[in-house]
């Protein structure tokens, strides 16, 4: 048996500082929605891999089609010599992202470089550079999507200058955000919104109802591309396949990566053809884009989506958080606003007077991680507790995982609310 703290003491040596980990679970085995250390603990997955794991850990359906692909051919790079693996996989994509126009899909590796080619193609098509978010956004670590980051430390404390031509409107409210298209750029020289319909890191945030369909028109009278960021929302977390479904939005673009290969790295944007097909030969690309290994795992994930009813274990999951997480509002002082969509959901740790209380999550995070349950704590003020499980967790492991994070709560935040029933 190894041990933890030999593995620790090594990845002092050898592991730069930056490259933290939100654990001391060195992972030996993972299945549905349980990890097993390599010392033998057991722990109840609350994060599946920041939103990787939608389809559970070590799916026999992703273990097959790894080891059938594998045992074919793991890597031709695809600018050089396509396969059908691939191909086969964008047709899909295309046509289970919302939108009734033709579509394209490019494949890419990781969640920032499909946000980087979806603002390259966006750029591209309309020839202008500006580039809009928001407040409290979230969209990766290279340069560009750093900029396009909202949170200042860790994602881009020091590691300026920052790409230039990035601009920051305000989230949820669309009045101001046409104020922003006055005072902060002209719509005219903008070439895409890019917006996370649910936002994650910022504190798993959904809009009003009317937003996305607001912004998305507005987008469509000055000839701006309309990006739609589901890395995190996307693959059934919010009870549909894509977030932007629950508000009747079709995105010009949409990228897509965490769960779409079940913990393989890939990524995708998928979009209006004539945008997609706008950028010449050569462009577009990558040494290991549409790996044809993380395409297998791809086409397991769809197929899993379609044979094991995820969107509707998806629903009725959500509604056991929101359930459980409302009463707990009721129940305890420090637990303030519920937050989300579907089974991407999270609520907020206050104080006594409603503001953030970020230490007190940070404790109960890691009193949950001494108790068998992996968290992850999120939010602009870091006071969220979020849950990303796998969809595929079975009823008597979210249960304790619950009793876990109650328990928490009880030893934690300290004086009940009296019940207002």
């Amino acid at each position: 048996m190894t041990c933890i703290d030999e593995i620790q003491t090594l990845r002092n040596q050898v592991i730069p500082n930056g490259h933290a980990s939100g654990t001391t679970c060195y992972v030996d085995s993972a299945k549905g929605a349980i990890i097993t250390d390599v010392q033998g603990k057991q722990y109840i997955d609350f994060a599946g891999g920041i939103a990787v794991m939608n389809v559970g850990h070590s799916h026999p359906k992703v273990v097959a089609a790894i080891k059938a692909q594998a045992e074919k051919f793991t890597h031709t790079c695809f600018m050089v010599n396509p396969y059908d693996v691939a191909v086969r996989l964008a047709d899909r994509l295309c046509k289970i992202t919302p939108g009734s126009f033709d579509k394209k899909a490019l494949f890419v590796n990781s969640g920032a470089e499909a946000v980087e080619n979806a603002v390259k193609i966006a750029r591209y098509y309309t020839k202008r550079q500006g580039v809009v978010v928001f407040d409290g956004s979230y969209h990766g670590r290279t340069y560009l999507t750093m900029a396009m980051t909202s949170k200042v430390k860790p994602y881009k404390c020091g590691f300026g200058p920052l790409a230039p031509e990035v601009y920051r409107a305000p989230f949820g409210d669309f009045k101001a955000f046409t104020d922003f298209f006055i005072t902060g750029i002209n719509p005219e020289t903008t070439a895409a919104v890019v917006i996370e319909p649910i936002q994650g890191e910022g504190g798993f945030i959904a809009p009003p109802e009317d937003f996305l369909p607001q912004v998305a028109q507005f987008c469509k009278d000055y000839g701006i591309v309309f990006i739609a960021d589901e890395i995190q929302s996307g693959m059934g977390r919010s009870g549909k396949m894509f977030a932007v479904e629950n508000f009747g939005v079709e995105p010009d673009l949409m990228t897509v990566a965490k769960s779409i290969a079940a913990g393989m790295p890939l990524s995708a944007v998928v979009g209006r053809k004539e945008i997609m097909d706008s950028v010449h030969p050569g462009g577009l690309g990558g040494t290991y884009g549409a790996n044809p290994v993380a395409c297998a795992a791809a086409h397991a994930v769809l197929d899993i989506f379609e044979e094991e009813n995820l969107l509707e274990k998806a629903q009725a999951l959500g509604e056991k958080l929101g359930a459980t997480f409302g009463a707990w509002t009721q129940k305890f002082n420090h637990v303030g606003e519920v937050r989300g969509i579907g089974a991407m959901r999270g609520y907020t740790i206050v104080n006594a007077d409603g503001t953030p209380d970020a230490d007190t999550a940070k404790k109960l995070s890691a009193y949950c991680f001494d108790n068998g349950l992996i968290t992850l704590v999120c939010g602009i003020e870091g006071n969220v507790i979020r849950v990303l499980m796998p969809l595929v967790i079975e009823d008597d492991q979210l249960q304790k995982g619950l009793d876990i994070m109650e328990a928490g709560l009880v030893s934690l935040a300290g004086e009940q609310k009296e019940s207002t029933c």
